[in-house]
């Protein structure tokens, strides 16, 4: 796969990003409340778990990859890359205060998605420059699942996707009653958390936020 193919299979891959989020796990479990999302038409799914034991968190990381790659959807580890190298996940995410991309591409090797978290023109730049793949925008709206998380101007986000060749994908509070909002960015799509595993249906959750992403993108 070439540069230019791959991104293209990235920026596809973002249109509708769905972040697992355990605060979130009540009649169904984390599992079941993924497949839900998979049935929904999620377009790649990261697996974020902040305070689980490497071992759980290694274990869960194949289960998940395993219904992931079911539906053909790629699969993302948050923030740890001897996890991603032990599944042989689809990639990983980093923050700012986290791996740098390079040093990730280096243990993941060319054809590992890398994605980069971003607030700003300068280490949207910066990511690109060090070999991510795709950027995390935000957050683009107030949200409750990272409470420090400052929200960007719609102006900075038109800015980095402007700024950078590689794809957008804004993050942060979104759900169907705002996502709209997004159109005419240049975000590739969007990533959501509780507005899709904090739903009570989240297959239908997924079905129309799938639907309103399609058409924030053609905005």
């Amino acid at each position: 796969m070439n540069c230019v193919e791959k991104r293209e299979l990235v920026r596809r891959a973002l249109l509708l990003y769905a972040i697992t989020d355990r605060s979130w796990v009540g009649k169904m479990t984390l599992y079941e409340q993924v497949k839900a999302s998979l049935d929904g038409g999620i377009t790649l799914l990261q697996l974020r778990e902040k305070d689980m034991p490497d071992d759980e968190f290694l274990r869960e990381a194949k289960d998940m990859k395993a219904l992931a790659a079911s539906y053909r959807v790629p699969f993302i580890i948050n923030d740890n890359v001897g996890i991603a190298l032990a599944v042989d996940a689809d990639g990983v995410h980093v923050g700012q205060s986290d791996m740098e991309a390079g040093s990730a591409r280096e243990k993941l090797g060319p054809d590992k998605i890398i994605g980069v978290s971003a607030r700003t023109v300068e280490q949207a730049l910066q990511a690109e420059k060090m070999g991510a793949d795709y950027l995390g925008v935000g957050a683009v709206f107030s949200t409750s699942t990272k409470e420090d998380a400052d929200v960007i101007s719609r102006e900075t986000l038109q800015e980095i996707c402007r700024a950078v060749s590689i794809p957008v994908v804004a993050i942060g509070g979104i759900k169907k009653e705002n996502l709209m909002q997004l159109a005419g960015s240049g975000a590739a799509g969007v990533s959501v958390i509780s507005g899709i595993y904090g739903q009570p249906d989240i297959r239908k959750a997924c079905e129309e936020l799938l639907a309103l992403a399609k058409e924030m993108t053609e905005k």
